[in-house]
């Protein structure tokens, strides 16, 4: 094939054959597959570490295949749903190509699906197709002891290049001979470390023999960091280093709307780049490094790019459609995978199992996963939620066996029923604490977490239990007047660190015949701005104590009342101005500084959100709506003047005086009840 030929597909089509070194013994036996020749596998299990080279050689296989008029399916299981449904979904195609080639690339990323792959899946498709994974593991000894695949199934181990391939791929990079000994001598037969130290050492010579540092692939990614074009290049590069994939739109989030296409178009010419269905997503290898430099070398700029990202993802969990906003929110817990909560969020294998709704046959299973783990007395709750609320259970099944492993119990309440009250002591609690501290408002709602049941890992970091959490989370985002939110643990000294971090405090504590003590944690969301929560928690600190947050609460600055209304008239004035707000007096006030989830940095934003309350609570007294108006347009309608405001309401300036003044006393009183006991400010409705 020339390279001037045909379209632009057949030149990249011989760029890539040109460019492709070795795999002999790989090619020859998807070659014999492809033929169909006698005792060829039907499916090929590719697997070797990061980097080796596994994706470069799917390529190869997916132009061979279509060279042979086979139609390709290609499935990347770092953006696919790690479960049935989702590799179904990105499967798809095959339902209409009996002859197809099916390709899945960074298996590792859904391992646990393979039970179900070779038990369900594979066996369903036409005698004609071909499958190859590829993935960082091998296959399960339950695969390769299994007789009926004997035949079928290659198991392909991916090794470094050869010496004479990996001089071979030096040459075809153009490194001069000079440099090739120590390129080799540094990476090896590593087909990533070596096209990426081809990339630096072509642009050396003899008399200037390239030398590498200790540090092999972060000190050639320093090189190329160096290389791109501006300063947005190269955060456009660090943003695709840190999310789970980047799109137009992400970049377009945090560097302008001016820039998002040509730079999303940069990255993808990039050699350790590739895409998918949902985005673009750099080389695992890459990613790591690049994110671990920028980390190291500048902790300030990489937590205003991280909350960049996690804001853009915020948005799209709360606006898409259910489906999509699951997606946008596991891809926000990829975001916490470094820093004191990465335990939590990190999971090292995915897929083994996928979340479900309750389905008719289920109750059953529920009940004896419940009598399993906490006895009887926690049958008969689940046996009241079953009859009462059964859209609040969500199953997690076993993606081999399809069985359900596993559910939660997820309320949504607004003001219980007595009968609901007296068959659950936990939701009583949970009220008691609610009618105490912060009574529900007219069409307010709870969300209760009220089982999280996984018999054989009760209560501890797994895989399911991340499922929930993402589940939780997505109540807690795209729940429209939420109050409180409240999550049970047997276990608090384990969970209380994360419990914190998601602005959820210690609240009852409640013994239960089985042995266990359980500990409810709470939130009150209407003093909690889902935008301070967010800052404080999904973004976050990446850091134990990152230099621009302030740990802990600073000690409360005690104002007489005659100071403390005159800062009131002051915030008022200065409703506009957050910086203003932050650094006054009231900053530091109780009513400030008590709130879940303070940080002094927000300090503003919070004190501005009580000064919004306090002026909406006049509507609750009808005595006091005519002063509502007055402040309202005067302090949060930018008017320019108080004359202008008078006007504006067509008030005598006396009267709209008067109503001012009266109107602020009124706001002062609000603010310093919640200031002397820590109660709520009342609703306009309550």
């Amino acid at each position: 094939m020339r390279s001037d030929s045909g379209s632009l597909a057949e030149r990249l089509r011989w760029a890539r054959e040109r460019a492709f070194v070795g795999r002999r013994r790989e090619l020859a036996l998807f070659r014999a597959a492809l033929d169909g020749a006698p005792d060829a596998p039907a499916v090929l299990h590719v697997h070797g570490p990061g980097g080796v080279g596994k994706s470069t050689l799917l390529r190869r296989f997916a132009d061979e295949s279509r060279d042979a008029g086979r139609p390709v399916v290609e499935v990347n299981g770092r953006l696919t749903d790690p479960s049935p449904a989702g590799f179904r979904a990105e499967a798809a195609a095959l339902g209409t190509a009996p002859d197809a080639v099916l390709l899945i690339d960074a298996f590792e990323h859904c391992q646990g699906l393979e039970g179900w792959l070779r038990d369900h899946f594979l066996p369903g498709l036409p005698g004609r197709t071909l499958v190859v994974l590829a993935g960082r593991e091998g296959p399960s000894p339950a695969w390769i002891a299994d007789l009926a695949w004997s035949e079928a199934l290659a198991v392909v181990p991916l090794a470094d290049l050869d010496p004479a391939d990996a001089e071979q791929l030096l040459e075809l990079r153009q490194v001069a001979p000079a440099v090739r000994e120590r390129v080799l001598a540094f990476a090896g037969g590593h087909p990533l470390a070596l096209s990426l130290a081809a990339g630096v050492a072509a642009r050396g010579d003899g008399d200037d023999p390239w030398a590498p540092t200790p540090d092999v692939l972060t000190a050639l990614l320093s090189h190329m960091v160096g290389e791109v074009p501006t300063a947005e290049h190269r955060l456009a590069l660090e943003i695709a280093a840190h999310a789970m994939t980047t799109t137009e739109g992400l970049l377009r989030a945090v560097l302008g709307p001016d820039r998002g296409a040509d730079l999303f178009t940069w990255l993808r010419r990039l050699p350790v780049a590739d895409w998918g269905r949902q985005g673009m997503f750099l080389h695992d290898l890459v990613g790591d490094a690049v994110d671990t430099d920028l980390r190291w070398r500048d902790p300030e700029g990489y937590e205003e790019m991280h909350r960049r990202v996690g804001h853009h993802l915020l948005d799209q969990a709360r606006t898409a459609s259910p489906a999509e906003a699951m997606v946008a929110i596991r891809e926000l817990s990829y975001l916490k995978r470094y820093g004191p909560m990465g335990d939590y969020f990190r999971m090292r294998r995915e897929g083994d199992f996928h979340e479900d709704v309750l389905r008719p046959g289920d109750h059953d299973v529920v009940r004896r996963l419940i009598a399993e783990a906490e006895g009887p007395e926690s049958a008969a709750v689940v046996d009241f939620w079953l009859e009462r609320q059964p859209e609040a259970f969500w199953m997690y099944r076993d993606s081999a066996t399809g069985e359900a492993a596993a559910f939660m119990t997820w309320l949504r309440l607004s003001e219980p029923r007595p009968d609901e009250l007296a068959a659950d002591p936990v939701l009583a609690q949970a009220w008691e604490h609610i009618v105490r501290t912060g009574p529900l408002r007219p069409g307010e709602h709870l969300l209760l977490a009220r089982f999280l049941i996984h018999p054989s890992a009760y209560y501890e970091i797994s895989p399911v239990l991340h499922l929930m959490q993402l589940r939780i989370c997505a109540g807690w985002i795209r729940s429209g007047a939420l109050a409180w939110s409240f999550i049970i643990s047997p276990f608090p000294d384990l969970w209380e660190a994360l419990m914190e971090h998601l602005g959820h405090e210690r609240a009852t504590v409640l013994a239960w015949p089985n042995g266990h003590t359980y500990t409810l944690f709470a939130c009150d969301w209407r003093i909690t701005p889902l935008s301070v929560w967010f800052d404080r928690t999904q973004p976050g600190a990446l850091n134990e104590t990152p230099a621009h947050v302030t740990t802990g609460r600073p000690a409360v600055v005690p104002l007489a009342r005659a100071d403390f209304d005159a800062a009131v008239r002051d915030a008022l004035r200065d409703w506009h101005r957050p910086d203003a707000l932050t650094t006054g007096p009231l900053a530091t006030t109780r009513m400030v500084t008590d709130q879940p989830g303070y940080a002094a940095e927000h300090a503003g934003a919070m004190l501005r959100e009580l000064l919004a309350d306090a002026v909406d609570a006049l509507r609750a007294d009808p005595r006091d709506a005519k002063f509502h108006r007055v402040v309202t347009t005067t302090y949060f309608h930018r008017v320019p003047g108080q004359t202008v405001a008078a006007e504006r309401l067509s008030l005598p300036y006396s009267t709209y005086r008067r109503h001012l003044r009266r109107g602020c006393l009124r706001v002062c009183d609000i603010l310093w009840q919640r200031e002397t006991s820590g109660r709520p400010i009342p609703a306009p409705d309550a």
